[in-house]
């Protein structure tokens, strides 16, 4: 095949300025949220003891984290790791300048969050109506009805509300979840007073194409409402769908240090995106986070020792 005509329309073609037009519509500045002391410990076998979860999160502050979900108040005999809730908050309740935030799954998580004068929490109801059954014994329609109510106390008493919707982009079962239902329930969790919306892969299943046509959906019953992503790598596109959730304005993402974590109720589901290989993502990008990653690494090595196992994070064991 002659490539000479070919050659020739490319250098005819007129100079582009690659790097302006790539960059053009991601974020100057991403934050990063830290769930690994609560999303990625909950996974584990072994008890991580109150000691070491409180050195653990404080090590994450040194390395600029601002935002870190340290646990939930679930049932301690689902979740034994979090039994320690109310402690661990207790612990960190004299640190100022970083949000500590716990997870909720029903009314009863809500009243231990006030009883421990929590200021931040979210507010978590799956999309799935297996799951949702799985996770929390309600139904789908049952657990928005309830999510609603706990938005609204949770709000009574001054604290600022993340409301999360789970399984938003497919939940591995026999059944359909459509873009509408994720536009509405995001719609009825923002009129109920929310702060703050995530979106979370909670199966690994979300891809570039449906990313962008879940923000699509969603976008429009939220305006400038801020998003989170909370995104696993199941299937190891995380990170491409970051990329997508940048283009789409996203600018807000949940990461698990090593890439620890997963769902207990989804069979097979990897664990977060890795905090340290997104952060190298975005370092490449010139996008402004505040983290320093050798610390966040030196965390992730520490635990990999701890618990006698390597994580599927790709970067943290070389980032000295």
């Amino acid at each position: 095949m002659d490539m000479e005509p070919f050659s020739r329309l490319v250098e005819s073609m007129p100079a582009v300025n690659t790097r302006k037009n790539f960059y053009k519509t991601f974020p100057k500045h991403v934050t990063l949220i830290e769930v690994g002391p609560r999303d990625g410990f909950q996974f584990e076998e072994k008890t991580v003891p109150t000691a070491l979860k409180l050195e653990m999160i404080m090590r994450l502050v040194d390395a600029g984290f601002k935002n870190i979900q340290v646990a939930s108040f679930v049932h301690p005999g689902k979740v034994p790791q979090m039994a320690d809730a109310e402690k661990l908050l207790s612990a960190l309740s004299g640190i100022s300048g970083v949000a500590f935030s716990a997870l909720t799954l029903n009314m009863a998580g809500v009243e231990r969050a006030i009883s421990s004068n929590l200021a931040d929490i979210e507010v978590s109801i799956s999309a799935s109506n297996r799951h949702s059954l799985n996770n929390t014994g309600m139904s789908a329609d049952a657990a928005l009805k309830m999510g609603l109510k706990m938005v609204a106390l949770s709000k009574r008493h001054g604290m600022n509300v993340r409301a999360g919707i789970q399984c938003a982009f497919g939940s591995g079962y026999d059944e359909a979840i459509s873009e509408d239902q994720i536009a509405t329930m995001a719609k009825d969790l923002i009129t109920a007073g929310a702060d703050m919306l995530c979106l979370a892969d909670t199966t690994g299943m979300a891809t570039p194409l449906t990313v962008h046509q879940i923000l699509c959906s969603v976008r429009p019953v939220a305006g400038n409402f801020p998003i989170i992503l909370h995104l696993h790598d199941t299937r190891g596109l995380g990170l491409a769908n970051v990329m997508t959730a940048m283009s789409c304005g996203v600018s807000h993402f949940d990461t698990a240090f090593a890439g620890m974590g997963g769902c207990p109720f989804i069979q097979g589901a990897a664990g977060n995106i890795a905090t340290e290989d997104t952060l190298y993502l975005l370092s490449s990008l010139h996008i402004e986070t505040g983290l320093n990653l050798s610390k966040i690494a030196a965390c992730s090595r520490d635990l990999d020792v701890f618990f006698g196992k390597r994580f599927s994070g790709k970067l943290y064991r070389h980032c000295a």
